[in-house]
């Protein structure tokens, strides 16, 4: 299965690797540059079916860092544009991107959060700080909260433009998304916060907005973590639920992750330990998932897709290692992959 395409809408993907999204902290004023090319590019040449942008700051206090990658104006769409073009042009991968805002976590620089004169005020649901030690972050007014829908729904219009196939919204990681959906970092008594349905409204508005900007060539992605791993928090039944409703919205997959939101949380780490997430997501909720964390081989890949876990495989560290692990594991099943003409010397025969 994993070398058998799949299609989002018009998008089709020639196997199931996905680059997962990973903020490389590299921009200068948001701006993509060389290494991001070579970066990018390389894994394209790799055979990755899909290669996803790092969480990309629609406006700039929706960034982790004063380094991370923006698409809040066209100059930065641009240059990403660039990107998307020679990819498509050069392998048979599919590009997208995930647009972002880190809410409560952003302004910060090595985990750690830096001053309001080197960084900025960050925002959130409510004045909860993430850590004890952080600022105080602003809690939005409802006005606020209408000008970030705004502005992924512009980020949207220029990814588009841009000649991305795929956007990803990013709603996990105890990123602004996610904080509006958690009770504990949620204690808003207007319409976005209190039941399950004030909680998940910002997100659905963003979904909605953002596919006034889509058709049929372009789909939508939502990335959301499984679970917070808090008691009274963010759990998996709240993921299926928000999954139906997804669906209903036109989300084409949900990349299903974890964590992220309180600070502390005990997780048990080891290989493929989201992918359970992605299973009951994918099997009670009725849509497509990605399933991702620590999946770092070819046949654990193919039987998370036999088993029916997920539809496609998001593949982080290990892709970093190797650029080209989608074309080395169809050496290893004896399955075809892009490879570039210029390497065929170094292909295997199956």
């Amino acid at each position: 299965m994993l070398y058998t395409p799949i299609k989002f809408r018009n998008v089709e993907l020639k196997n199931r690797w996905v680059m997962s999204p990973m903020c490389m902290y590299s921009c200068n004023d948001g701006m993509a540059n060389d290494f991001h090319f070579v970066h990018y590019g390389s894994r394209a040449q790799g055979g990755t079916g899909l290669i996803i942008v790092e969480a990309t700051g629609v406006e700039p206090k929706g960034r982790i860092t004063n380094h991370c990658m923006g698409i809040w104006n066209d100059d930065q769409a641009e240059k990403l544009g660039k990107i998307v073009d020679f990819i498509h042009s050069n392998s048979e991968s599919k590009i997208g991107i995930q647009l972002a805002h880190a809410g409560r976590k952003g302004s910060t620089w090595n985990n750690k959060q830096i001053s309001i004169e080197e960084g900025w005020e960050t925002v959130a649901p409510s004045s909860i700080p993430y850590h004890p030690s952080e600022r105080i972050p602003h809690a939005l007014s409802v006005a606020e909260i209408k000008e970030i829908v705004q502005n992924f729904k512009n980020a949207a219009a220029r990814a588009v433009k841009a000649g991305f196939d795929i956007i990803e919204i990013h709603g996990a990681h105890g990123y602004l998304i996610h904080q509006f959906l958690s009770p504990l970092s949620n204690i808003r008594t207007d319409e976005y916060g209190g039941d399950f349905e004030n909680r998940i409204r910002f997100l659905l508005e963003i979904v909605d907005a953002v596919n006034e900007e889509l058709n049929e060539n372009t789909a939508l992605f939502v990335r959301i973590s499984g679970t917070e791993y808090a008691e009274n928090g963010w759990d998996i039944e709240n993921s299926v639920a928000l999954a139906k409703i997804l669906k209903e919205h036109s989300v084409d997959l949900v990349d299903v992750s974890s964590g992220g939101n309180i600070h502390g949380a005990k997780i048990s780490v080891f290989d493929g330990y989201q992918v359970p997430f992605s299973s009951q997501v994918k099997n009670e909720g009725d849509i497509r998932t990605g399933a991702v964390g620590l999946i770092t081989k070819v046949e654990q890949a193919e039987e998370i897709l036999q088993k029916g876990d997920a539809d496609l495989i998001f593949i982080a560290r290990e892709i970093l290692r190797n650029p080209y692990m989608a074309v080395q594991g169809s050496f290893e099943m004896k399955e075809d992959c892009f490879f570039p003409h210029q390497y065929t010397r170094a292909k295997i025969s199956s």
